[in-house]
């Protein structure tokens, strides 16, 4: 999320891009200077993907420059075994194409959070289900060249129990590892408790540890580890103060007796409403952050999802026999 210091018109506690385009077009009435948005469906599932084109648009939301995809999946807590392997799918043909890599590629998974707090464990989660080859490169049989792509994967930690930045470790483990492509896998946070445990978004631009729960930390981009930085995340939790923030303008618009409220409201702008919440919230809950009573189970089956989607995306027509056979 954005902290104070980069707290944008749009008003969005989010590290979604589809949420805070969203925000800016309805505040403002129109299309994003800078930022195009393309929307289509794969399979049932809804895609949108986000381009930040220039420093305009960057400026505007909030987010670096790159192509945010995001992929929608609302009725995914009917627990539908089908709907998540169709979503694995689509988040693996969106992955392999914001990837574009050639099979003898060497590709670097991380794990980012801490797995001993489940809203934020989603990357250790998905690295234990990963299908680690790197080590296998001269082992394979024929039969799965040309399938198979050198794969290693680590969950380096969080800095309260390691003491080390986990940019850091990143960055030395890849100077060795000399990966094509690094895939960062963390918890995000969004602005809407619907899209929580249902959305996934890919993203070109790297990723800073922690963001999801406020924890501003090194990058983890390009520049920094010599290699494309693909993020992928789920949204576990939502601040506290955006489900006030969007109460209370439901409110104003649905009570006729709110009219002096609405009116006040009407008066302030992005950073104004911001500040009358703040100071009535945060001597009651401070940072709080929220996250669904089921978030066990949630992060178990987000997990499956997108580590299957990984291994379909980077191991193309791997099948599960093969890999119990040659891999484990």
């Amino acid at each position: 999320m954005p902290p104070d210091d980069v707290f944008r018109e749009c008003d969005v506690y989010t590290d979604l891009a589809l949420e805070a385009s969203e925000r800016v077009r309805a505040r403002t009435g129109r299309e994003i200077p800078g930022v195009a948005v393309q929307e289509f469906s794969r399979d049932g599932i809804k895609i949108t993907r986000v381009t930040i084109e220039d420093e305009n648009g960057a400026a505007l939301m909030g987010k670096p420059p790159g192509t945010y995809v995001t992929v929608e999946a609302p009725e995914l807590r009917s627990r539908s075994r089908d709907l998540a392997d169709r979503l694995s799918g689509v988040i693996a043909e969106q992955l392999s194409d914001l990837a574009r890599l050639p099979p003898e590629a060497t590709v670097l998974v991380v794990g980012l959070g801490n797995w001993r707090a489940t809203p934020d464990a989603l990357g250790p989660r998905v690295v234990e289900q990963l299908f680690v080859t790197r080590h296998l490169r001269d082992l394979v049989p024929p039969e799965l060249k040309g399938r198979m792509r050198a794969l290693c994967a680590i969950a380096p930690g969080v800095l309260g129990t390691t003491g080390i930045e986990t940019g850091e470790v990143i960055r030395g483990i890849a100077s060795r590892v000399k990966p094509d492509l690094v895939v960062a896998v963390d918890s995000l946070a969004a602005r809407s408790l619907d899209r929580i445990m249902t959305t996934v978004q890919l993203a070109d631009t790297g990723i800073r540890p922690g963001s999801g729960v406020g924890n501003r930390r090194l990058s983890v981009d390009r520049e920094s580890v010599g290699a494309p930085v693909i993020a992928v995340g789920c949204p576990t939790v939502v601040y506290a103060m955006t489900i006030a923030m969007e109460a209370i303008d439901q409110l104003s618009q649905r009570v006729p007796q709110a009219g002096t409220l609405r009116s006040y409201l009407q008066g302030l702008d992005a950073r104004g409403k911001q500040e009358f919440l703040s100071g009535i919230l945060r001597p009651l809950m401070g940072e709080m952050v929220v996250t669904p009573k089921e978030v066990d189970a949630d992060v178990e089956e987000m997990a499956r999802i997108i580590a299957g989607a990984i291994n379909a995306a980077f191991h193309p027509g791997i099948t599960e026999d093969e890999v119990a056979r040659y891999l484990r």
